[in-house]
């Protein structure tokens, strides 16, 4: 107990210095300046907002790509239990700022910064009846006094690897955290065995969230009359979640493609410095920016085979509009591969990069013929060479992936159950 207690003071010493390290970092950097001018007042905010004798559900998210995970469950728990206030926190300003008015949603915050004095204060104003973490949120502290209040916390859409903390043999202050869920809801069988591994018990196996989420937004995906006017009469590739080093790919092997493929390029990054560096790669196919252009009457320049998708919130409904897909960061080691759920719900055919092993469903899209990795641009060309001028070969790469996604679905259901 000793031992455990000096590593918790250890921790927070950490997590002090890494609070008053962002400040600084802060003065520079404007993700770090929002994820501090987040933070301030929100104590106030919170008890001015949660009315005395609510009752309180609190999901939280790291980020963007973990509350698409956690959105399913959110709202079947909204259905299932309309009595309850969904409290929805957020650790990255990537998140928080996208969804700060997500309607899902009773109150949305930042976290507080995992220490002890916060997470009193926190639980103490928020008083939740029970604290949902998406997948990879483990805060010590948190989990400390949730189970010292006895609030019923879960964990969803979990997966773990051998190489994690938890399973090292210096592991044993994180693998206490591991007994505070009452659930763990992985994805795999993999997760489940290492948990077993070190006497984790309370495991149950789901599957992914992420799959019920694609499969609900492909029957209502957003009408985009700019979209459907661009891609019509036209193969139109997505390019998803792309860098420069996937743009560069896509730009040499256009030079290969027949006049009637198009490109869609919804970039990772919309700063004007990355879309005026998309402009330059794609001159020659004269590239036009979504937000400068109207439906009605549409305003395309006539040989233009390049719409870059400037702004966010976009990128999944228009899957929808296309034949096929790339996905972006499969060649950038400090990101892999993104998204390939996303264009194979909506049956697409998914390129992506050689870094994809760490992501399943890519791996299992390669493995059943719903998706490719290219090593390099001439591969890229090739694939898509194929998928443009078959279409048959285009079609039954198109129905695998569709396949794939549908089977995974069930997850939200089964979470809820034991929920």
């Amino acid at each position: 107990m000793q031992k455990f207690s000096i590593l918790r003071i250890f921790y927070n010493i950490i997590i002090w210095l890494f609070a008053g390290g962002v400040r600084i970092v802060a003065l520079f950097n404007h993700k770090a300046c929002l994820f501090v001018r987040g933070r301030k007042q929100q104590f106030k905010r919170l008890r001015e907002a949660i009315p005395v004798g609510a009752s309180i559900a609190w999901f939280h998210c790291a980020s963007l790509g973990e509350f698409e995970q956690g959105r399913p469950v959110m709202e079947a728990y909204r259905q299932k239990y309309p009595q309850h206030k969904i409290l929805l926190s957020f650790f990255s300003p990537s998140g928080y700022e996208v969804r700060k008015n997500y309607e899902g949603a009773d109150h949305i915050c930042y976290l507080p910064i995992d220490t002890p004095r916060n997470v009193r204060k926190f639980l103490n104003i928020v008083r939740p009846c029970k604290a949902v973490f998406i997948k990879y949120e483990f805060w010590p502290n948190y989990l400390y006094f949730l189970k010292k209040q006895a609030i019923p916390t879960y964990i969803v859409s979990a997966i773990f690897r051998p190489s994690q903390i938890f399973f090292r043999w210096y592991g044993g202050f994180f693998r206490k955290m591991l007994k505070v869920y009452r659930y763990l809801f992985v994805q795999d069988e993999i997760s489940a065995n290492l948990l077993k591994k070190i006497y984790v018990e309370k495991v149950e196996i789901v599957g992914d969230t992420r799959f019920d989420r694609v499969c609900d937004h492909t029957r209502q995906p957003a009408d985009l009359p700019i979209l459907k006017a661009f891609t019509q009469d036209a193969i139109t590739i997505i390019a998803g979640s792309s860098w420069v080093s996937d743009e560069e790919r896509l730009a040499e092997a256009m030079e290969a493609l027949p006049d009637n493929v198009r490109i869609v390029i919804a970039p990772h990054e919309v700063h004007e410095e990355h879309i005026v560096s998309i402009e330059r790669l794609f001159e020659k196919f004269h590239p036009q920016r979504y937000t400068t252009l109207h439906p009605s009457p549409f305003t395309l320049h006539p040989s233009s085979r390049i719409l870059i998708l400037d702004t966010i919130g976009l990128l999944l409904s228009t899957y929808s509009y296309g034949q096929i897909a790339y996905v972006g960061g499969g060649f950038d080691a400090d990101n892999g591969v993104h998204n390939t759920l996303e264009p194979a719900a909506y049956g697409l055919p998914v390129l992506f990069g050689t870094i994809y092993q760490k992501y399943a469903e890519a791996v299992d899209l390669v493995g059943n013929g719903g998706g490719k990795s290219v090593k390099n641009t001439a591969e890229l060309i090739t694939c898509l060479q194929e998928w443009a001028l078959h279409s048959e070969k285009r079609q039954e790469a198109g129905q695998h992936s569709a396949d794939y996604v549908r089977e995974k679905q069930g997850a939200t259901e089964k979470i809820i159950a034991l929920l």
